[in-house]
């Protein structure tokens, strides 16, 4: 008996009394092609072929003031949500990126090390980010409370947009599918039909979020320089 509509969510797989839940974090990485074959596979060959695409588009975000190599650490962001996001569409797989204990260490370090290296090293820059170009001289006390709020909560939106369409599509998912056993022959065969679309709609999701949480986190790296 489910003590309330999220108790679907709460970690309860356990090995000798040692939960595994968090191991699924880590099952995605078996998805990754190998690179010992002699002639790569066209799973291979399409994964390159996004990291290449990725690669190119967070060049541009960072612009010529990026590091070389900056945009490794992205693509691998990008992966780890990626796979995790669709291990989740399966049955009986936790899904890690549906916490926000998962999805705030992601976004929390990340924005830190952002925050600590552009007011050690740009710190005139990072003050300038505070007023916005063209603001009245009346406007930019409000305008300083204004930026530095919504740079504060970066990492919080981060990790809040991730867990919670993760969550939502997963719980509709649940709710519907629960419904099953009550219904009758013809409502069910609707039921599946909806099912199965929900979980394309999820499949486009999970792409999505973990697209938009890369280039995000890219963006915030980008202003720091």
């Amino acid at each position: 008996m489910m003590t309330n509509l999220f108790s679907v969510f709460d970690p309860s797989s356990s090995l000798f009394n040692l939960s595994i839940n968090w191991i699924s974090v880590f099952i995605g990485l078996m998805l990754i092609p190998s690179t010992y074959w002699f002639m790569p596979s066209r799973h291979h060959i399409l994964w390159n072929n996004i990291i290449i695409t990725l690669h190119k588009e967070f060049k541009t975000l960072l612009g010529p003031s990026g590091h070389n190599g900056s945009t490794l650490i992205f693509i691998s962001l990008f992966s780890l949500i990626l796979f995790n996001n669709f291990m989740g569409l399966f049955p009986y797989i936790f899904t890690a990126t549906s916490h926000l204990t998962l999805t705030l260490a992601l976004a929390l370090p990340l924005w830190i090390s952002f925050m600590i290296y552009g007011w050690i090293n740009h710190t005139q820059h990072m003050f300038a980010h505070l007023v916005p170009q063209g603001t009245p001289a009346v406007l930019m006390p409000f305008m300083v409370c204004i930026e530095t709020i919504s740079n504060v909560i970066r990492p919080g939106t981060l990790a809040v947009r991730l867990a919670a369409n993760m969550i939502a599509g997963h719980l509709l998912l649940t709710l519907l599918g629960n419904t099953g056993p009550s219904l009758s022959f013809v409502i069910v065969n609707l039921l599946i039909i909806g099912q199965i679309a929900l979980l394309v709609l999820e499949s486009a999701v999970a792409i999505i979020q973990s697209y938009v949480f890369a280039v995000l986190s890219t963006l915030y790296s980008s202003e720091v320089n």
